[in-house]
């Protein structure tokens, strides 16, 4: 059977900006995969975000995708691809493209392929980007009745960012994420600070590389590895560094592997967030069936978007609903 393989750059204006310790953004570029059936009556898509952190650029993963034509034509399989493509962007939105012809093709949800259980509603945590204090507590303010707020820090100032949220949004649930910007010298202040503010969770506290001193420390706050892993084989590194892991799909390269990733996470002891980067519903679409597998689920890429796709996943303020087959799946 041959198949025909597209590639399509995408580009969705962001609510505002989205700032992190590594820069600031006002779009989300997205790289869209599309296989088509030898009669063209049916297509799989996949979303993917390229992340200059990781090498990647929209332009390099949209040429490695494009690179598989031949073989999406010959019948690539996901578990062929696994072999053929190295994890990250390029992988997932291919690996997900597949998965949606799969589903669409024998007429059975990508759920049930995947092994999992019906997908259910789910309580996304919301991103405030990294500011001020003061900016940061007007932005916790606004987004106050929202259960579960992640906070974007930067290094320097982050106890007074902490804190400042947490008087804007005094009842909700907390996580943290300085995207690697802490240091061993501040790292305890910062801690203390966590700690007083009652937050829940701390994503990639240090460097990828640079965590070793994960592993000699108190954790008052549970850890979560970001940065620091991809894919199943990073998992050994993590031993004693870290309490939980953020599992992406642009990093595992795609829900094959991610799935295979939740369960050996989880017989190792491992606590589990579901990710995302900042992209359309199509992305956080493949990610929804493992958000009830997960202890934290973090995919409001679509809320951070000016416009996003139709049909759309569907909200309820933070309440995010699994996605309908015309969407994905």
């Amino acid at each position: 059977m041959t198949r025909h393989l597209t590639v399509a750059v995408e580009r969705f204006p962001i609510a505002g900006a989205f700032t992190i310790s590594r820069g600031s953004r006002t779009e989300a570029a997205v790289v869209v995969a599309r296989i088509e059936d030898a009669a063209g009556a049916v297509a799989g898509r996949g979303e993917c975000v390229p992340y200059p952190r990781y090498g990647e650029s929209v332009e390099s993963v949209a040429e490695l995708i494009a690179a598989q034509a031949d073989s999406v034509a010959a019948g690539l399989t996901r578990t062929a691809l696994l072999e053929a493509m190295p994890a990250g962007a390029a992988r997932n939105a291919l690996d997900c493209a597949l998965f949606d012809l799969e589903a669409k093709l024998l007429g059975r949800p990508a759920w049930e392929i995947a092994g999992l259980s019906r997908p259910e509603t789910a309580v996304t945590a919301y991103t405030l980007s990294l500011g001020t204090p003061e900016s940061m507590e007007a932005a916790a303010r606004t987004a106050a009745s929202r259960p579960l707020l992640k906070v974007k820090l930067g290094g320097e100032g982050d106890p007074e960012r902490i804190a400042a949220v947490r008087r804007g949004a005094p009842d909700s649930r907390l996580i943290v994420d300085a995207n690697e910007a802490w240091r061993p010298k501040t790292l305890e202040a910062n801690l203390a600070a966590c700690v007083a503010a009652g937050v829940g969770l701390i994503e990639q506290p240090l460097p990828a590389g640079e965590d070793a001193l994960l592993a000699r420390i108190a954790h008052p706050v549970p850890i979560c590895a970001d940065e620091s892993l991809h894919d199943r084989a990073g998992l050994d590194a993590l031993a004693g560094r870290y309490d939980a892991i953020n599992i992406k799909l642009d990093k595992t390269g795609g829900l094959t592997e991610a799935v295979m990733l939740a369960h050996e996470a989880r017989a190792r002891g491992f606590s589990i967030m579901i990710g995302c980067m900042v992209g359309t519903s199509l992305a956080m679409a493949p990610a929804m069936l493992l958000a009830h597998h997960a202890d934290y689920v973090d995919l409001d890429g679509p809320l951070l978007l000016a416009r996003d796709r139709d049909p759309p996943l569907r909200f309820e303020g933070s309440v995010v609903h699994p996605p309908e087959p015309a969407l994905w799946g």
